[in-house]
């Protein structure tokens, strides 16, 4: 007898096998980075951008799974301008393949944010979305297949139009010329050491430049650092990183420096903090049950970005509202 694909999938011992598999953080190609994988964080976060006001709403969810078992969450909401952080610490998420569901605090899914705060609010909705493409691996490209590395990151969502609303203390804000970004981290422990970026705002309003990287780790082996770069300009999406690709990155805490160069694409990439002030937004510690602002995140930095194809400029372009941060394990 034959097994097509299909019925291989189907087969509880198939099953079984890639569950274990994936929770060492791995995906296989053409998986689904988004489903829980089980590990001990998994982190959801969202970026509203309004290129017309200057407007810049995070949000942001770590499902955290002790080792001792059960599952809590620490939701967090943060604004440019104004310096608002708001988090919470909230006890058994829900994670499913529609999307979240965090207490009163969170629901999310596709094409949806519902956020609360306090009296702080986010309702909306996603419309026109440009997900990551039909790919066989995700934003860290064959790297993402490897079991056991210290953390994955993957950028799912490259642009959606917002339609919707939020309510900042008093003030009630209209989102409806904002544009979305989404991505999801996942692994045992966050890095000692990371860098991270993200911008829109940009002339065109279909472009959308992401970056991630920091010290890496198998199990317990330091393998040094990596960076992954991605841009979208259009229905063109360029991914740069190991292994096709080399990635050099600086990050200081005020400036950003990136260099990637593969065999179709360059990327050259300029980050400043802008002389704005950086939010601390929060890194959960799983076992603990609680989190520590290490993460220092400038919500309307300065970016500047070229796309290389070959020897042609194909894009260069520069956003007042970059997200540009830097971190480190223990604050």
């Amino acid at each position: 007898m034959i097994l097509t694909p299909g019925r291989w999938a189907r087969s509880p011992l198939v099953r079984k096998l890639l569950e274990a598999y994936r929770r060492t953080g791995a995906d296989p190609p053409f998986g689904d980075p988004l489903a829980a994988h089980g590990v001990a964080m998994e982190g959801w976060y969202w970026r509203l951008t309004d290129a017309a006001s200057g407007r810049v709403l995070v949000a942001l969810c770590g499902v955290c799974r002790p080792a001792a078992g059960g599952s809590w969450a620490v939701v967090a909401l943060a604004a440019h301008p104004g310096g608002l952080v708001r988090e919470e610490i909230v006890s058994a998420p829900t994670v499913g393949r529609e999307g979240l569901a965090v207490g009163s605090a969170l629901r999310a899914g596709p094409d949806r944010l519902d956020l609360r705060l306090g009296g702080d609010e986010i309702d909306v909705r996603l419309r026109e979305r440009t997900p990551w493409p039909r790919r066989a691996f995700g934003g860290l490209g064959l790297p993402g297949a490897v079991p056991g590395l210290s953390q994955y990151w993957h950028p799912h969502l490259l642009g959606a139009r917002v339609e919707g609303r939020a309510r900042l203390g008093e003030e009630e804000v209209d989102l409806g010329g904002a544009t979305a970004y989404g991505e999801k981290n996942w692994g045992a422990s966050f890095p000692d050491r990371w860098w991270w970026g993200q911008a829109q705002g940009f002339d065109r309003s279909d472009a959308c430049v992401a970056f991630a990287g920091g010290q890496v780790a198998l199990g317990s082996h330091a393998l040094g650092s990596a960076t992954a770069i991605v841009v979208r300009v259009g229905d063109e999406v360029a991914r740069l990183g190991l292994p096709g690709a080399l990635v050099s990155a600086s990050a200081d805490g005020s400036s950003w420096r990136l260099r990637g160069r593969g065999p179709r694409y360059g990327v050259e990439l300029e980050g400043e903090s802008n002389g704005t002030e950086p939010h601390r937004l929060p890194v959960p510690i799983p076992e603990e049950r609680r989190s520590e602002p290490g993460a220092e995140q400038y919500l309307a930095g300065l970016v500047r970005v070229g796309l290389r194809r070959g020897r042609r400029t194909v894009w260069r372009d520069s956003s007042q509202l970059a997200g540009l941060e830097r971190g480190t394990a223990g604050g």
